[in-house]
């Protein structure tokens, strides 16, 4: 009985230690553009079907981001500020109480002010 209730606490003890998951990051929409995601067709055309992709920024990484599938979705303004969590290749947050979730397609180092490029540093020769 000992044994059991030591084991049980000892459980109930590793299960409130371990973290909840990925902590929220906090970054800013830089841009929108929409791109073409597949076509639909209709009985004498085919349309294509357009998602919302933005460049999202975070401290020192751009992420671009895009809807999975084509769908009514309100876009978000330039320069909003966002909390989110990665998951694999998602980035879920939300914007005034929707929730949003995007895949991420790709992930840029964001370059530093400090780096001059090579040609003007060799024309103050």
């Amino acid at each position: 009985m000992k044994r059991s209730l030591t084991l049980l606490a000892a459980l109930f003890l590793s299960a409130t230690v371990a973290p909840a998951g990925p902590k929220p990051k906090s970054g800013n929409i830089l841009s929108h553009t929409s791109v073409e995601c597949g076509t639909k067709k209709s009985k004498k055309q085919d349309i294509d079907l357009l998602c919302q992709q933005y460049v999202v920024r975070s401290g020192t990484i751009d992420y671009t981001i895009r809807q999975p599938k084509p769908s009514e979705q309100a876009i978000i303004p330039l320069n909003t500020a966002i909390e989110f969590k990665l998951d694999k290749n998602k980035m879920k947050f939300k914007v005034d109480g929707k929730s949003f979730e995007f895949m991420v397609i790709s992930q840029v180092a964001v370059p530093s002010p400090d780096a001059a490029p090579a040609s003007s540093a060799r024309n103050g020769q």
